[in-house]
């Protein structure tokens, strides 16, 4: 915790140029007495500091027990609004790209519109180099930087798919950007394609997007392809973009026909072609098949999600007013659009092992959408963590969706703004409640990646294209997202994830029907804190998950240790054993009668002076034999106890009368009955 400005502003400002500059736009960098309002309650209310730095709004609540803290990154800042003044102050109202709404209460009107001047001019860079992700500097040297954009490799990725191969192969056409400044430099084509080809394709493409493979299927060498419209019109036509879709087909033996998909509506579609654009003639392409889709442009979409935040924003709404307001939005019905989309060509590539091309208008937005939900339903390994990761990197930045127009990281024209991968994450996680068990990550995920999309804080996501991205050093002087999500992957993994199921190898054929359909509440609603939160689902299932590792480490130390024991137990035993066979075996053996005492040796007692066993009592005698030979003599045995133990009574067998015992002995100690009476 910091107590004090200073503290605050040593931690914050490390002395580089981009933080200096930024610094001038703050007008009022502190103020005391504000008060941050509770979105659930009005009367739940914080008093504390507000300070402005170059990177970050913070709230600091006073308290010396609990100091509560509320950063909020300039990056994520969406639009700022300066309300009419209430009884406690003036209100001033923050909404974030995150969906999070802030609302403080400035006492002062002057210093109210300090920080609304202030707070519009930070939220609103003019160019990359103010942005957050390029005065991040966390504790890592330059050769860990470099490492971690290394983290996710594309060649792998392509290899991965079974590229290049006999049919396809990279082609070096566009390594200096030079035929399609948004494409990547490596694109793979078929290889019956020619550079004449290429190029003469790419001229009757609009922005020089040609087709080009975005999955390959190895099973059925069926294709995924991507491009943008073509500058067909009315009635032009182009050999070369003809002979490339020719190529695209015959590069899939097992079929004798390709789709060609077009995402948009076909009224827009033949808006188009009014303007010189439009889409394919089935009449000069051979073995095409036209289908359109109907996925709204961006404008709509945008007005759409305005209208969907709205609803979320309202404080209590009733049943009625909230199911209204989502109708009226379209939002979900956007959303199955997609979905019907990605299904389409899924089925026409794992079902009929039929090659699809793709586009839009441009091929960086719908296009996208599109490609990337159908290789969701059609590869489980973009259903794990690290799959998305390349997911993500591959169709989105590499092929240049415009991430710098689509989430407002600049300053610039508003019309550009739309939510186009937010719709794609909400695809898959659509997709995530209807199988639960076929994804390896959760919606924290999700809602992760979300996040730094939009908050700048890494550099994966800033421009609009792969050229861009070079030209700015992006890998030199900004840092990785993917290692960090990487490494706190524990947080983003779904407890009911089964990856050795059947059903979780193949296709996934998810439900399109509307009440199949649900609002994404943790999404949009995150930032609500309700009277009484409810725990969800998730996080009891991780912590389920959680204590259940836990039971099983110690399950696995004490089997541990009984296995030692069992060791330790099973050694003791044979040691034992081998005793005892060694006791048997000396038993067993037949005595060496040439060691044995003649009866003149037991003349005045055992050698050595011990007593004579021949004058001891029937009881004493035994007890001198098992001092002679270790083991106790049977009771029930007791009359030929001396035949038994090897020692003969060589004196009653020699003079053949009973041997009587002498008058000091007549008694035993241990009896009351004489010798002449035992008989």
């Amino acid at each position: 915790m910091y107590h004090d400005t200073k503290k605050y502003f040593c931690t914050l400002m490390s002395c580089t140029e981009v933080w200096w500059s930024e610094m001038e736009h703050i007008r009022m960098p502190k103020v005391e007495n504000v008060r941050l309002v509770d979105r659930s309650s009005s009367r739940r209310t914080q008093v504390g500091t507000l300070y402005l730095t170059a990177t970050h709004t913070i709230f600091v609540g006073k308290g010396s027990e609990d100091r509560s803290e509320l950063w909020v990154l300039h990056s994520l800042v969406c639009d700022v609004l300066k309300h009419k003044a209430s009884q406690n102050g003036y209100p001033l109202i923050i909404h974030c790209k995150n969906f999070q709404v802030i609302q403080f209460i400035i006492p002062q009107e002057s210093d109210c519109h300090n920080v609304y001047i202030s707070l519009t001019r930070l939220s609103r860079p003019e160019k990359y180099e103010e942005l957050y992700c390029f005065s991040f500097n966390p504790n890592v040297d330059k050769a860990e930087r470099e490492h971690s954009w290394d983290f996710l490799d594309l060649k792998a990725e392509y290899s991965r798919m079974g590229l290049p191969n006999k049919l396809w192969h990279v082609t070096a056409i566009n390594r200096e950007y030079r035929v399609c400044d948004t494409y990547p430099a490596d694109l793979f084509v078929p290889k019956s394609v020619t550079l004449p080809v290429i190029i003469g394709s790419s001229k009757f493409r609009s922005r020089g997007r040609f087709p080009t493979l975005s999955y390959y299927c190895k099973e059925n060498h069926a294709t995924i392809c991507r491009s943008s419209q073509p500058l067909s019109g009315f009635s032009a036509r182009c050999l070369e973009d003809e002979q490339m879709l020719q190529a695209i087909m015959k590069s899939n033996p097992g079929s004798r026909f390709m789709y060609v998909v077009d995402t948009r509506p076909k009224l827009n579609a033949m808006a188009n072609r009014a303007a010189g654009k439009g889409y394919e003639n089935e009449d000069n392409y051979c073995n095409i098949k036209f289908q359109f889709i109907g996925i709204e442009n961006i404008h709509v979409m945008r007005n759409s999600q305005q209208k969907l935040i709205e609803v979320s924003a309202l404080r209590s709404p009733s049943m009625g007013e909230f199911l209204m307001g989502l109708e009226n939005s379209d939002w979900l019905r956007h959303i199955k659009s997609i979905m019907e989309a990605g299904i389409f060509i899924s089925k026409a590539v794992a079902e009929e092992g039929v090659s699809v091309l793709v586009h839009c208008s441009d091929g960086w937005d719908r296009t996208a959408q599109v490609c990337s939900v159908a290789s969701v339903l059609l590869d489980p390994y973009y259903r794990t963590l690290k799959g998305l990761m390349v997911l993500i990197e591959k169709d989105w930045v590499s092929f240049g969706h415009k991430f710098s127009h689509r989430c407002g990281h600049l300053d610039g024209e508003a019309k550009e703004v739309s939510p186009v991968i937010d719709q794609f994450l909400e695809c898959v996680w659509q997709l995530m409640e209807q199988f639960p068990c076929y994804f390896e990550y959760n919606e924290k995920f999700l809602i992760s990646i979300h996040n730094h999309v939009y908050s700048c804080h890494y550099g994966n996501f800033i421009c609009n294209s792969q050229k861009e991205r070079k030209d700015l050093c992006i890998k030199e002087k900004t840092h990785s997202i993917w290692p960090h999500l990487w490494e706190n992957k524990l947080d983003f993994m779904n407890p009911l994830f089964k990856p050795d199921q059947s059903q979780n190898q193949g296709l996934l054929r998810p439900r399109t029907a509307p009440y199949c359909f649900k609002y994404w509440r943790r999404l949009y609603n995150r930032f609500d804190r309700e009277l009484h939160p409810r725990q969800s689902e998730l996080d009891c299932l991780m912590t389920v998950k959680e204590e259940t590792q836990q039971l099983e480490e110690a399950l696995a130390l004490y089997e541990q240790k009984l296995a030692v024991l069992d060791k330790e137990r099973a050694k003791t035993l044979y040691m034992q054993k081998g005793v005892l066979e060694s006791k048997q075996a000396l038993w067993s053996s037949p005595l060496d009668t040439s060691l044995a005492n003649t009866p003149q040796d037991y003349i005045g007692g055992f050698i050595g002076g011990a007593p004579n066993v021949f004058t001891l009592q029937q009881g004493e005698r035994e007890s001198a034999e098992l001092c002679l030979f270790g083991d106790k003599p049977k009771s029930s045995d007791a009359d030929n106890s001396d035949q038994e133990s090897g020692v003969a009574d060589f004196s009653s067998h020699s003079s053949g009368e009973e041997s009587l015992p002498s008058e000091d002995s007549v008694k035993d100690p241990d009896s009351d009955e004489t010798g002449p009476n035992r008989a």
